[in-house]
C-alpha cells in the first residue's frame, strides 16, 4: 500500500502531460502533482516541469523555496523526483543536492565540498540500514553491541551538529528501513549481535535523541510496519544499484519529505470538512431519522462509522479545527449530535456546522471565511464521488481524498494523506476546539450589543505580554512560520533564531496573549522589534491571528512595541510591508495606525515612519500587563 492511495486517478495522462507541456504553467504542474502518480509518472512530469519551467523558483508563491540536501550511505538519486513533486504538491519548490556516493560525513565536514557551495535551507539524513550496522556480528558481546550503538548513534548526532553549524538548517532524520532477517525469531532482541535487534535499538535512539536536538523524523521504519517491508525495499535493486528504498515506493517518499517541509513552513492543513450521511453514519438523516441511522455498537458497519467519528475528535483534541458541510435542513443534521447516544462527534466538537441545499463549493467558501481560514487550509471528505469531484474543480486549492464507501477505511486514508503532518504539539493547539466554541459565544454577544465600544466593554478583555522565552519557545516558532495573512513581512524564523532575538540586547521579541470573559484566546500575536544604527526601531515582525480582528489588539500591540522602542533608546518607529499573495488585507495598516508613508519601491513594498516624540498611547478596552 506504499502508494498515492488517497489521490484521484491520473486519467487521460499523456494528453494532460502533453497540455502542460505546450502551454507550461507553475499552477498546472500543481494539479498534475495532486494526481495518483506512479514513479514512471512521477519522473515524467519532474522532467517536463524542469524542461518547460526550469530549476528557478516561480515568483509570487506564498511558499518559501528550498534547497533540500540529500545525504546518505547509499543510492539516492532515484529519490529526487518524488521529492521534487512532492513539495510541488503542496506548491514549494525544492532544490535537490545529493552527496558523492557514500561521502556524506566527509562533505558536511569539508567547507570546501560541494554541498557547502550548496548551502542547504533544509538536509535529509538518509542512512541505510546495512551502513548503519556494518560491522555487527552475532558472535559480539553484549557490551562489544552496547559500545558499537553508542558510537553510531554519536556518529549521526555528530552529522546533526555539524549541518546546523555550518548551514543553521533544518535538519530531518530518515530511520531506516527494517532490512536484516532475524537469526533468533520472535525474541530477536536477546541476541546482542543481531543486526536486526541492533538496527531497532539505533532507531529507538535516534527517536529519543531527535526529540532532544529538534530534529525532525522520517520514519521509514513505521511505513514498512504498516505496508510490509516488500513495498518499500527490493533486495534485487539493493545488490545491483544500492537502492534501500523501492522504486516503487518513491513517490510516496517523496511525498513525505515534502508534507515535512510543508509542516516546517506552517503549510499542513487546518480543518477537516465532514459531510454528514454516509460519511459519519449510514443511512440519510432526513429519510431514516435519528432511529434509523447506522451508527455504534450492533453492527459492524455502525462501529466503522463510530470509529471515524472517534478518529476526527482526536485530531480535533491535538488541534486540528472540525466543520460540517451537509445538503440537508439544519434541524434534523443537527439532532444526532445532540441526541443520538451512539454518537461520538457532538456539537460541540464542530466549529462551524452548515446544512443547506446550496452546493457544496459554496459551502465551503463559507466555512473557511467564518473560521476565518484560508481555502487551502481545507479537507472534504465525502462519500459521494460527484461531490468531490465538484469541490476539486471548482476548489483545486481545498484537498479532496479519495475514499471508497467503506467506512473502515477513512481514518487510514487521512492518515496516509498526511494533510494534518505537525513536528510538535503545543497547548494552544490542544485548546483550539474550546477558542472556536468560545468564539461562537462572542458573536453571539456581539449580536446583542447596541453599538461596538459596549460590546468590546463587556468582553472583558486581558492581553499577557511576556518575552519570548524557552518555554514558549515552540508555539512562537509555529506561529511565525505558519501565519500568513496578518503577518506584516512573513519573515521565517527558526528555533535558533529565536532563541537568537532572546540574546540580543538591541531587540526584543513579544508574545501576546489574549484572554476574555469567554476564556482564552491563546498566543494571538507576535511582534520582533530590532535597533538600526540610525538608532531606529524597525518591526520585523508583526503577525496576529485573524480570528482577533477588530478587537483593539492592534492598537494595543502598538503601545507595547512604543513602550519597548523607547526602553532601547529608540526615536522613531519603522513599519515595513512586504507584500505576498496571502497578506493583503494589512497593506494600510501602518496608516491605520498613523504611520506616515517614508519609501515605496515596485514590488509593493513599503516602509512607514511613526515618531515616537509625539506618540501618546492609544485608549482601548483591553487590560495589559505582562505574564
Amino acid at each position: 500500500m506504499a502508494g498515492l492511495h488517497w489521490l484521484p486517478e491520473a486519467q487521460d495522462w499523456r494528453p494532460r502531460l502533453a497540455a502542460f507541456a505546450a502551454e507550461p504553467a507553475w499552477n498546472g504542474a500543481v494539479a498534475l502533482a495532486n494526481l495518483r502518480l506512479d514513479f514512471v509518472r512521477t519522473n515524467a512530469l519532474d522532467a517536463t516541469v524542469r524542461a518547460r519551467l526550469g530549476t528557478s523558483p516561480p515568483t509570487g508563491w506564498a511558499t518559501r523555496p528550498v534547497r533540500l540536501a540529500v545525504l546518505g550511505s547509499a543510492t539516492l538519486a532515484h529519490l529526487h523526483a518524488g521529492i521534487r513533486v512532492g513539495g510541488l504538491r503542496r506548491g514549494i519548490h525544492i532544490e535537490t543536492y545529493e552527496n558523492e556516493y557514500g561521502q556524506y560525513w566527509q562533505e558536511i565536514g569539508d567547507p570546501a565540498s560541494p554541498l557547502h557551495d550548496f548551502k542547504p535551507t533544509t538536509a535529509l539524513l538518509a542512512l541505510d540500514g546495512h551502513h548503519l550496522a556494518a560491522g555487527v556480528t552475532a558472535a559480539m558481546a553484549p557490551e562489544d553491541a552496547a559500545r558499537a550503538l553508542d558510537e553510531v548513534v554519536a556518529r549521526v548526532v555528530a552529522c546533526w551538529h555539524g549541518l546546523r553549524q555550518a548551514f543553521g538548517c533544518h535538519i530531518v532524520q530518515q530511520l531506516p528501513l527494517p532490512v536484516h532477517p532475524t537469526l533468533l525469531g520472535e525474541n530477536e532482541q536477546r541476541l546482542a549481535g543481531s543486526r536486526a535487534a541492533f538496527l531497532s535499538r539505533v532507531t529507538g535512539e535516534l527517536r529519543a535523541r531527535a526529540d532532544a536536538e529538534g530534529v525532525d523524523l522520517l520514519a521509514l521504519d513505521r511505513h514498512a510496519a504498516l505496508d510490509g517491508l516488500d513495498a518499500w525495499h527490493d533486495g534485487g535493486m539493493w545488490h545491483r544499484a544500492k537502492q534501500e528504498v523501492a522504486l516503487a515506493a518513491t513517490p510516496l517518499y517523496g511525498d513525505l519529505v515534502g508534507r515535512l517541509i510543508a509542516a516546517k513552513q506552517g503549510r499542513s492543513f487546518k480543518a477537516l470538512v465532514l459531510d454528514l450521511d454516509n460519511t459519519l453514519w449510514g443511512g440519510v438523516i432526513g429519510d431514516d431519522g435519528p432511529e434509523g441511522l447506522v451508527l455504534g455498537q450492533g453492527s459492524a458497519l455502525g462501529e466503522a462509522f463510530s470509529a471515524f467519528q472517534d478518529y476526527a475528535r482526536e485530531l480535533s483534541r491535538r488541534g486540528v479545527i472540525l466543520a460540517v458541510c451537509s445538503k440537508n435542513d439544519e434541524a434534523p443534521a443537527l439532532e444526532p449530535f445532540d441526541k443520538h447516544p451512539e454518537m461520538v462527534l457532538r456539537r460541540a466538537d464542530i466549529a462551524c456546522f452548515v446544512a443547506n441545499w446550496s452546493d457544496k463549493a459554496q459551502n465551503i467558501r463559507a466555512i473557511a471565511e467564518a473560521l476565518n481560514i484560508g481555502l487551502d487550509a481545507l479537507v472534504f471528505v465525502d462519500d459521494n464521488p460527484f461531490e468531490r469531484a465538484l469541490v476539486r474543480q471548482e476548489l483545486p486549492m481545498v484537498a479532496v481524498p479519495e475514499i471508497s464507501d467503506d467506512p473502515t477505511t477513512y481514518p487510514r486514508v487521512l492518515a496516509d494523506a498526511g494533510y494534518f503532518e505537525a513536528l510538535a504539539v503545543t497547548d494552544d493547539d490542544r485548546a483550539r476546539s474550546t477558542q472556536y466554541q468560545a468564539n461562537r459565544a462572542r458573536d453571539a454577544l456581539k449580536e446583542t450589543a447596541t453599538d461596538l465600544p459596549s460590546y468590546l466593554r463587556s468582553l472583558e478583555m486581558k492581553l499577557i505580554w511576556r518575552r519570548f522565552d524557552p518555554v514558549g519557545l515552540q508555539r512562537t516558532v509555529q506561529l511565525i512560520n505558519k501565519t500568513n495573512q496578518f503577518n506584516l513581512t512573513t519573515r521565517r524564523y527558526t528555533d535558533d533564531d529565536v532563541a537568537a532575538i532572546m540574546r540580543d540586547p538591541r531587540a526584543f521579541g513579544l508574545q501576546l496573549r489574549l484572554l476574555d470573559r469567554f476564556g482564552d484566546n491563546g498566543i494571538i500575536a507576535i511582534l520582533i522589534g530590532r535597533m538600526t544604527a540610525a538608532d531606529d526601531l524597525l518591526i520585523d515582525t508583526w503577525l496576529m491571528s485573524c480570528r482577533v480582528l477588530g478587537r483593539q489588539v492592534e492598537p494595543t500591540s502598538l503601545n507595547l512595541i512604543a513602550a519597548e522602542a523607547l526602553r532601547l533608546g529608540a526615536r522613531r518607529l519603522i513599519g515595513e510591508y512586504l507584500p505576498t499573495k496571502k497578506n493583503g488585507m494589512v497593506k494600510d495598516h501602518y496608516q491605520r495606525l498613523g504611520f506616515v508613508p517614508l519609501d515605496a519601491d515596485g514590488s509593493g513594498a513599503t516602509r512607514s515612519v511613526l515618531d515616537l516624540g509625539a506618540f501618546v498611547p492609544r485608549e482601548t478596552f483591553i487590560d495589559v500587563t505582562e505574564g
